[in-house]
């Protein structure tokens, strides 16, 4: 499908929720073999003269999420669920400097979703001292899940006090905390998005709370 004749294609980096363009680098035959067989992105260092798997060492990893190719079969464009920064800078992105002379885009608006769960997966590899993340992914499972359940809780207290500031921003503390739960067992937004996809294409109803969730 590509031709590796000359030895190497770029690869333009996109982040499949925000679609801003996170980096480009370069892959050969092998390192493009390695991504579509872990599904993680997989490049070859023109300097290094060396394969290398993005954020192997840093734990800013990008989860393939779709593969796209130009119309000359010489230009990847793959888009990625992306566990923290792109750039060695701590940046999101590597095109974060403008051309003197030229202006700034306008910044768009993030889908705070992708934005909280990109802070919190970013929180496990870097931790940040008095972080109330890192306070919560270093107890574990058992007091992130107290967590969630006494925010549930909380928002059905709200409720059946028909306080709707009151249940938003219970609701708002129960979102965060099942994003550090996600985060804690390796569960991305995209994952989520998916299940709920299916179950939105599905027809008909069935009685019972389960099916019937599954089903709308």
């Amino acid at each position: 499908m590509f031709e590796f004749s000359k030895g190497l294609i770029p690869a333009i980096i996109v982040d499949i929720h925000s679609k801003d363009v996170l980096m480009l680098a370069y892959m050969n035959e092998e390192a493009y073999q390695k991504t579509l067989e872990t599904k993680e992105t997989w490049f070859y260092s023109r300097s290094r003269q060396s394969l290398w798997n993005k954020g192997a060492t840093s734990g800013n990893r990008q989860k393939v999420q779709s593969i796209q190719f130009d119309c000359d079969a010489d230009t990847l464009l793959i888009y990625v669920e992306p566990s923290g920064p792109a750039c060695h800078t701590g940046k999101t992105s590597c095109f974060y400097r403008t051309v003197p002379g030229f202006s700034e885009p306008n910044e768009k608006e993030t889908d705070i979703f992708n934005k909280m769960m990109t802070e919190i997966n970013d929180r496990k590899v870097n931790p940040l001292e008095n972080s109330y993340t890192n306070y919560l992914l270093s107890k574990g499972i058992d007091k992130i899940g107290k967590k969630v359940i006494e925010e549930a809780g909380e928002v059905i207290i709200a409720a059946k006090n028909d306080d709707p500031k009151e249940m938003i921003s219970e609701c708002s503390d129960l979102f965060y905390h099942i994003f550090v739960l996600m985060a804690e067992k390796n569960i991305s937004l995209s994952e989520i998005e998916e299940e709920l996809k299916n179950r939105f294409a599905k027809k008909g109803n069935s009685k019972g709370d389960r099916q019937e969730i599954k089903n709308w």
